[in-house]
């Protein structure tokens, strides 16, 4: 108890970064995220 009253603001942070993790996750925006990264991937390789 004494560490989460030390770092409250830390430990906010993180709480929040997962919320945000998990509701992008849940919206779809993965497959967003990885179909842009294989672009750009294939762009370097000069195969797109």
């Amino acid at each position: 108890m004494k560490f989460l009253r030390k770092n409250r603001t830390g430990c906010l942070l993180i709480l929040l970064a997962l919320l945000f993790l998990f509701l992008g996750i849940w919206r779809g925006e993965s497959s967003v995220v990885y179909q842009k990264a294989s672009n750009i991937c294939m762009e370097c390789i000069g195969l797109g």
